[in-house]
């Protein structure tokens, strides 16, 4: 996704849109002022800053500078000043750059550009919902902050209660993305109830979000298979939809996302500790509850833990 400030408040009218829901509950529900006055801060990690290699050279002294992409709320979007940079991912990175005494630069960076920047040395750090796979990892470093989720919900007032295995789809009508990770998973889970005798899914697919909800809400299909982050978001403004079940992205392997660092300056171990610094005091907690996320929490935070495989 490319952001163009020219353009910012038709991409953020048109993610309200998407999302189903009207800008004043947006602006309700979650505090997307510039100022983020309810923003988490941490002191000083001396333990992670002493881990820091003492050859490492940050794009701008004193300040940690970090590639991000705004792209949906509640990862990361643009405040109502539609430049500030606002959301789950900024306020992790900020714990990031407190526990390590540095000043938090974020740098609007389009998904297709962070390998690049990184590489190029033009940032410290990526946090853009990077997910740890082993290809990556030949190349950059991963601190673990967050459970890759995808989540099942249906309408509020549904008597589905609980999708937790292939059975509970089974003759189900499901709405998901054609070529995702999501429609790999029920797509074998469909299989597997077709093999023991149970009815098949109904698979549904629409390119427009306002459609696919309200083929929710008129009861043409049965739930949504989807990102459970901003699925979670909807659900939490609008009130409509509720969470029946999550599955991880990597089913029926654990993927997780992470700060993305370059292989090679060894600044990732020092993030680690900052993040699992924050973990252990709360601090991790409130930012999940800020942004309405804790089903998809950490324990511990990792220093390249293993990675989806190679495909």
């Amino acid at each position: 996704m490319r952001f163009f400030t020219e353009h910012i408040f038709t991409r953020a009218a048109a993610a309200f849109v998407a999302l189903g829901i009207t800008a004043t509950a947006y602006a309700e529900t979650f505090d997307l002022s510039p100022e983020q006055a309810g923003q988490v801060r941490i002191k000083p990690n001396e333990k992670a800053i002493a881990a820091l290699p003492a050859d490492f050279k940050l794009v701008t002294p004193g300040k940690f500078t970090v590639g991000i992409n705004p792209w949906v709320p509640p990862i990361s979007t643009y405040a109502t000043d539609a430049k500030t940079i606002v959301g789950f991912d900024p306020d992790i990175v900020k714990l990031v750059a407190d526990g390590l005494g540095l000043e938090l630069v974020l740098v609007p960076t389009a998904w297709a550009d962070w390998p690049l920047a990184l590489q190029s040395g033009k940032v410290d750090a990526v946090v853009s919902n990077i997910t740890v796979t082993e290809a990556r990892k030949e190349k950059f470093d991963f601190s673990t902050y967050r459970d890759d989720l995808l989540g099942f919900y249906v309408k509020s007032d549904s008597p589905i209660n609980k999708i937790s295995e292939p059975k509970d789809v089974a003759g189900l009508r499901i709405i998901t993305g054609a070529g995702t990770t999501q429609e790999k998973i029920v797509q074998d889970w469909d299989k597997q109830n077709i093999a023991a005798g149970l009815a098949p899914i109904e698979l549904q697919y629409y390119d427009d979000d306002a459609v696919r909800n309200l083929a929710i809400q008129s009861g043409r299909a049965d739930a949504v298979f989807h990102i459970n982050s901003t699925q979670a978001y909807q659900a939490r403004t609008d009130g409509k939809t509720k969470l029946v079940g999550t599955v991880n992205g990597g089913w029926p392997l654990t993927a997780q996302v992470g700060v993305t660092t370059r292989k090679g300056n060894n600044i990732a171990d020092a993030i680690t500790i900052v993040l699992n610094g924050a973990i252990e005091s709360g601090a991790y907690n409130q930012i999940l509850d800020r942004w309405g996320l804790a089903d998809e929490k950490v324990s511990k935070s990792e220093t390249n833990p293993a990675g989806l495989p190679k495909t």
